[in-house]
């Protein structure tokens, strides 16, 4: 099995199209079936069902889709790594990034870490929740930060930061005359909200907020960015639910935020790491991370034992 091999196979898994596949390869069609049929061979499987209607992944298909991005992942990490030695990095972290954590608390994270342990190199990688969990727990990552405690048996999550959520409203919206906004009110109009699948972690706080009342949100449009919720509130298309940091990085004009009426709901960011012994680079990390989190948080984020898993 050859790399090519991988690559033909996931521009077509991807685009589910030949022609699509080919042209993102840069490559004619004809080389890509035949790379794509002497994997097949190779694997003694169907990876894809072709007819009139379309190009789809066979159940063996979608079982090989889980495992080949990490093979591509671990290869950029291994390019990435013999660079920072030769850039003169004494040690590497990985760390993943899902959502839409606070910019603020993250830049002033890495400032500290560049400024306390200069030799020590931290590569941040964007990915899903859901692929930064499979990532943790195949060792493509050393830590990661996401909207999401729940994390599955091998690795545990620690709260490492909370937000206070406010309501963004357009600059006109008549909910204005309320400097705190009553739930029950908030939601006599259409919201946009973080798409479940894009932003789950997110998506997930936001709704335990919602069912503090019997009221049904009207939905008007599901995000998966910050900035295009910020767009469809300035347009008027509904109210949204972020965080002051949020708002303010995006500087709308016509954008106003307000916190909820009675206790103030919280956006709680994770850190999330596998149960076990860290290294002593990866414990110092968590420790920083930490410096500001409530209660015994760096306690148990260092804790070793699986029952310290959430």
């Amino acid at each position: 099995m050859e790399l090519r091999h991988l690559r033909c196979f996931l521009a077509v898994a991807q685009e589910l199209h030949f022609a699509r596949a080919a042209e993102k390869l840069h490559i004619e069609q004809s080389p890509l079936s035949r790379a794509i049929k002497e994997l097949e061979e190779e694997l003694g499987v169907r990876l894809f069902d072709r007819n009139t209607r379309g190009t789809r992944l066979t159940r063996a298909g979608q079982t090989f889709m889980e495992h080949v991005p990490r093979v591509f992942a671990a290869l950029t990490q291994a390019r990435d790594s013999v660079r920072a030695v030769s850039a003169g990095y004494q040690r590497q972290l990985r760390i993943a990034v899902s959502g839409s954590i606070s910019q603020a608390h993250l830049t002033t994270l890495l400032s500290r870490c560049r400024e306390e342990e200069p030799d020590t190199e931290i590569r941040l990688y964007e990915v899903p929740v859901a692929q930064q969990i499979k990532g943790l727990e195949c060792d493509l990552y050393d830590a990661g930060f996401a909207q999401s405690s729940e994390v599955g048996e091998v690795l545990f999550a620690v709260p490492a930061w909370n937000d206070p959520m406010v309501v963004a409203v357009p600059s006109r919206h008549p909910l204005l005359v309320h400097k705190k906004l009553p739930l029950e009110e908030v939601l006599r109009y259409p919201l946009v909200l973080c798409d479940p699948g894009a932003c789950e972690g997110c998506s997930r706080q936001v709704a335990r907020v919602l069912r503090a009342t019997d009221l049904e949100p009207i939905v008007a449009e599901q995000v998966a960015s910050h900035d295009l919720m910020v767009t469809l509130v300035a347009a008027g298309y509904g109210l949204g639910f972020s965080t002051e940091a949020h708002v303010s990085t995006s500087n709308h004009p016509e954008i106003v935020t307000r916190p909820l009426a009675g206790r103030t709901p919280m956006l709680t960011t994770y850190l999330i790491r596998r149960i076990g012994e860290p290294s002593e680079t990866l414990q110092r990390f968590v420790e920083r991370a930490l410096v500001s989190a409530p209660g015994r948080a760096a306690d148990e984020a260092l804790d070793t034992s699986p029952g310290s898993s959430k």
